[in-house]
């Protein structure tokens, strides 16, 4: 369909103008629709405009509480007028898309994924992609039966240290992996009401920690073996029941042992919002990743890399591995196994015993 350049008067070039317009009279155009801007879906505005032949059709805000204005102040930006539907049900039957981004409140993504998959509709899904295990169950139930694609929002991975690590890693850089650590320190500033509430939030380790245990899963290329986790909610700035910090061990399927350490007490004083970390040690050297460096020690010493740009971002990586361009780097089957490892890691801390997978 073609979209109506002119209702964004003098923004851009008169080069992009021509190319959206031809873009989107494309008979083959992928046609993606976008639910809530609670996370991550900032991932699909950096390299929408990389996609030929995609038209962001419709969005909705996915509750009453949350308001439309943010995706379609983004989409403006990226050359789109997407249609609003509040009802978001609704917007799948009237637009029938082959994407759906969704990124509205954490406790629907579970029925939301049900859905879309229901549709045939490929999705890319803010992390967790549910906060029970039973709902988990459902999207893989769900699935079963569907053409649909499903990727988690592990944005990270494409993060240019995290992404020239994993190569180095992968191709034998520091022999067989042994050992991980991997860290998520996060400023807390002011959390929404919703975080304050298990049923609503889902809790810390599915939240901050899925990243730490992607991680792991990633570098190792294993799942998990078993898990033992701690906890606490204690001294959280009147957050509720928001956990502030938690701790996880890992055995590996592949032997290898992980930990991950995942909090919100960065200072507010601190020169960045994050502090991500990991090392890798394996039998002929170390590799870790902080400060967006990499720093290698091994037989020839220690020395620090300058990470290459990675070559791809995540949501178009995602799409041009539907169009069979090239494999993405995260699949439907990792992003079922990260989500189960985040809510077993969550029991294992609230039960205080040591889960098998």
């Amino acid at each position: 369909m073609e979209k109506e350049i002119d209702f964004f008067p003098m923004r851009g070039t008169l080069k992009k103008r021509i190319e959206i317009t031809i873009r989107n009279k494309r008979n083959d155009a992928m046609k993606l629709c976008m639910i809530g801007m609670r996370g991550h879906s900032c991932y699909v505005f950096e390299s929408l405009n990389e996609i030929p032949g995609i038209e962001l059709a419709a969005v909705s805000p996915g509750c009453m509480e949350d308001s439309p204005a943010p995706l379609l102040e983004n989409a403006a930006k990226c050359g789109f007028s997407p249609r609003v539907i509040d009802d978001w049900r609704e917007m799948l039957d009237r637009e029938k898309p082959d994407i759906l981004c969704i990124d509205g409140k954490y406790d629907l993504h579970a029925e939301m994924c049900v859905e879309a998959a229901r549709r045939n509709i490929h999705i890319f899904c803010e992390k967790p992609i549910a906060l029970t295990l039973e709902s988990l169950d459902a999207i893989e139930d769900a699935l079963k039966t569907s053409s649909s694609k499903l990727v988690s929002m592990v944005g990270l991975r494409y993060d240019p240290a995290m992404y020239h690590a994993h190569r180095l890693v992968a191709g034998g850089a520091i022999g067989k992996i042994k050992l991980i650590y991997a860290q998520k320190s996060y400023r807390l500033g002011v959390r929404p009401d919703f975080y304050k509430d298990r049923a609503t939030y889902g809790g810390t380790i599915p939240w901050v920690g899925s990243h730490a245990l992607d991680w792991i899963m990633w570098f190792a290329d294993s799942g998990f073996a078993s898990v033992a986790a701690t906890q606490t909610s204690e001294d959280n700035f009147g957050n509720g029941s928001m956990e502030i910090a938690a701790q996880a061990i890992f055995t590996m399927k592949s032997g290898a042992l992980a930990e991950a350490s995942i909090e919100y007490l960065r200072p507010a004083t601190a020169p960045s919002h994050g502090d991500d970390r990991v090392r890798i040690a394996g039998t002929s050297g170390v590799i870790e990743v902080r400060d967006g460096q990499i720093i290698v020690i091994d037989a020839a010493g220690q020395r620090t890399i300058e990470p290459d740009t990675p070559d791809r971002k995540i949501f178009s990586d995602f799409v041009f591995g539907l169009e069979g361009r090239r494999e993405c780097l995260v699949d439907t089957r990792q992003s079922l196994d990260l989500t189960r490892a985040c809510l077993l890691t969550r029991q294992a801390a609230d039960d205080g015993t040591i889960i098998r997978f």
